[in-house]
């Protein structure tokens, strides 16, 4: 589906309008979305727009890097919205000009139908044109970062006041696996706004820069929130392995002293077992109380000696 909508000379919006009267004299800018598009309606990159085949690819091959690349009339840029139940990134394509701006994406987004139904609402926004209209797309996207990455606090948060239990250590790596997945998207989309602030080819009026400043600090926030709570997951994760290996040392050191008590108790059992006709305790009378006061003599005494060692502290 493609949507149009364009600004003539005396500020006036029209919406659905032919694309052969984008060019008309009386148009001061477009704005033209390829919402899911067919593949006629894709065609039209090459066939109406005459956009760079490079381009032209980079929108049709799902997924490309978040980027910038400077055309001669307009710039290209590769954005990525956010996937909110699979955290997985979708490419939203932007061709920006001087006197029009071109959106592109194979997926439904809603960024992008939030800011159409803005600019169309609003006349303060289409009085300020068109960067101020790309602005509202990235801040649109970037805003759509958040409510994932407060999930995931929340889920971190829970684990943190619950107790050590079984089923912690999978939530503790699916959590991490998901702030990779915003990791990946997250970072290029801050390296592509640095590089947008710094750039000479793109031309941001003085009174929006502040506005493409505050998407770069949302962004730096987001880079933050990752790596302090992928530290969080790893110290939850190193506390569980090593409360995991404290109780199995203890259980192991249990064990230890039992083998340890009962060692020489079954070397003299053993000997005792042994069916030799001439043993001098076995025809004593009070030979088998006298070798379990033995064995009692030699458990207390392992158990008093441990105890010294401070095995049961």
């Amino acid at each position: 589906m493609i949507r149009t909508f364009a600004v003539t000379n005396d500020l006036t919006l029209i919406e659905n309008i032919p694309l052969e009267r984008l060019k008309s004299s009386d148009i001061k800018w477009y704005w033209v979305d390829f919402d899911s598009p067919t593949e006629e309606e894709k065609l039209l990159l090459k066939t109406h727009f005459n956009f760079h085949p490079l381009a032209i690819e980079d929108c049709l091959h799902f997924l490309q890097r978040p980027k910038l690349d400077y055309y001669d009339g307009y710039d290209f840029f590769v954005l990525h919205t956010l996937n909110q139940s699979s955290l997985a990134p979708e490419e939203v394509d932007i061709f920006l000009g001087h006197n029009f701006i071109v959106t592109f994406h194979l997926l439904p987004s809603n960024e992008i139908g939030i800011v159409r139904q803005r600019v169309m609402d609003d006349e303060k926004s289409i009085n300020k044109g068109l960067m101020y209209i790309f602005y509202l797309m990235t801040d649109k996207i970037v805003d759509g970062y958040f409510p994932s990455m407060y999930r995931i606090e929340d889920e971190l948060n829970e684990i943190e006041s619950k107790k050590s239990n079984q089923d912690l250590i999978g939530n503790v790596y699916e959590i991490r696996s998901q702030l990779l997945k915003l990791r990946r998207t997250i970072f290029p989309m801050r390296e592509l706004m640095y590089r947008i602030l710094n750039s000479e080819r793109v031309i941001i009026p003085k009174e929006d820069r502040v506005y493409f400043m505050d998407i770069s600090d949302h962004l730096l926030k987001l880079s933050e929130m990752i790596e302090s709570n992928r530290e969080m997951t790893a110290d939850i994760r190193d506390n569980y392995i090593s409360i995991n290996s404290n109780r199995t040392n203890t259980i192991m050191k249990t064990l230890t002293v039992m083998t340890s008590i009962f060692i020489p108790l079954t070397f003299i059992a053993s000997i005792y077992g042994m069916n030799f006709e001439y043993m001098p305790e076995l025809t004593w009378h009070g030979g088998y109380f006298a070798v379990l006061g033995v064995m009692a003599v030699v458990g207390s005494g392992m158990l008093f000696s441990l105890w010294r060692m401070g095995w049961f502290k």
